[in-house]
């Protein structure tokens, strides 16, 4: 399983509100010898402020699995 790490949060406003929130990371395999890093974005609606670093790990892993498995056909 890959050790992920956030590394930051960046959060992007309009009209008044959060419109977008990047959630940067940096992810090894045990061995280090597979490395992925970039940003994953959540949608306000998904972000509700606060989230302890453990949820926002879930989320970049959930999101990294839809990314890297390819869709049934």
């Amino acid at each position: 399983m890959f050790d992920i790490q956030i590394t930051g949060t960046n959060i992007r406003y309009a009209d008044g509100g959060i419109s977008v929130v990047h959630v940067q990371f940096r992810a090894n395999d045990p061995e280090s010898t597979v490395t992925l890093n970039g940003y994953i974005p959540i949608s306000a609606e998904d972000y509700q402020g606060n989230e302890s670093i453990t949820a926002l790990k879930n989320v970049v892993r959930i999101k990294l699995i839809e990314r890297l498995t390819p869709e049934a056909e």
